[in-house]
C-alpha cells in the first residue's frame, strides 16, 4: 500500500518533536508538513490535502475539534491529547482514533495501522470516499451529556440545523439533538444505507415510504424536497431498487 501522507497538528513544540520523529520511522506514513498553529495548519491544507492529520484538542484560536469540521473531505483525523474526557467526542466526529499523551510509539503505530484499514477500503488513499458498507451497526452520540448508543436501523433521517443535528430515531417521540456538523454524520453513517438529499437531511433509504412527482421523500412524518444539488444521485438510486 502506498504511505499515507499525514500532518502534525499541536501547539506545543515538543510534542510536535515527538510525533515526527514516530511518523518519520514509520514507513507506512509519508510526513508532508508540521504546525504549532491551527489557522495556519487549515490554510496550507485547503492547498495540500493528505490522508491523515496528527491533531491535538486544546489549542488556542482554534482547536481541534473545531478544525476537524473544516478539513478537506479526503483527510481523516487522529487527535492527540493529555485530557481523556474528549475520547468520546472524538468519536461524534469519526476520528481514526484518540491517542493519550503522553503518546507510546506502539500505541502510534496501531492507530496508524487503524488509519490503514480504513483507507485500504477506499482502494486509492486520495480518491477513495469512506466505504460503501460498514461493519459498524450502531454509533454513540452525545445528548444532554450522556452518550446514547443509537442503532443504524432505528434512524429514520438526521436533521441538520448549523452546527447540531437532530437523529429523529423510529419509535420516539422526540429525536435525540447533539453538537455535530451534517459532514460529521455523513462520514459516520454508512453510505449504502443513508444518502444526503439536500443541504439540511440525509435520510434512511430503506424507511422512504413514497417519493411523489416532484421529488419529496416521505418518510415518518417528514416530507423531504430533494433538492437539484442531490437529484442525479438520487434518481439514479431510485432507478437501481
Amino acid at each position: 500500500m502506498t504511505p499515507l501522507t499525514c500532518i502534525i497538528v499541536d501547539d506545543e513544540p515538543l510534542a510536535v518533536k515527538l510525533l515526527e520523529s514516530f511518523a518519520q520511522k514509520t514507513p507506512q506514513l509519508r510526513l508532508e508538513a508540521s504546525f504549532t498553529d491551527s489557522v495556519e495548519a487549515l490554510a496550507w491544507l485547503r492547498e495540500h490535502p493528505v490522508n491523515l492529520a496528527f491533531m491535538d484538542i486544546q489549542m488556542p484560536d482554534m482547536n481541534g475539534m473545531e478544525l476537524s469540521h473544516m478539513l478537506p473531505e479526503r483527510t481523516k483525523v487522529i487527535f492527540t491529547t493529555a485530557f481523556k474526557e474528549y475520547a468520546f467526542e472524538s468519536y461524534e466526529v469519526s476520528a481514526i482514533d484518540f491517542l493519550l499523551k503522553p503518546i507510546r510509539y506502539n500505541k502510534f503505530i496501531a492507530a496508524v495501522e487503524k488509519a490503514e484499514q480504513w483507507f485500504s477500503r477506499g482502494d486509492a488513499p486520495l480518491a477513495s470516499a469512506p466505504e460503501a458498507t460498514s461493519t459498524k451497526t450502531t454509533m454513540f452520540i452525545r445528548v444532554d451529556g450522556e452518550l446514547r448508543q443509537v442503532n443504524f436501523d432505528n434512524i429514520l433521517y438526521v436533521e441538520g440545523m448549523k452546527d447540531y443535528v437532530r437523529f429523529h430515531i423510529e419509535g420516539e417521540r422526540l429525536p435525540l439533538t447533539t453538537h455535530m456538523t451534517m459532514k460529521a454524520v455523513e462520514d459516520a453513517l454508512p453510505t449504502d444505507a443513508f444518502m444526503r438529499i439536500n443541504r439540511s437531511y440525509v435520510v434512511r433509504l430503506d424507511k422512504i415510504r413514497t417519493v411523489d412527482r416532484n421529488l419529496c421523500v416521505y418518510i415518518g412524518d417528514e416530507v423531504i424536497r430533494v433538492t437539484d444539488a442531490y437529484r442525479e444521485t438520487f434518481e439514479r438510486y431510485v432507478q437501481s431498487v
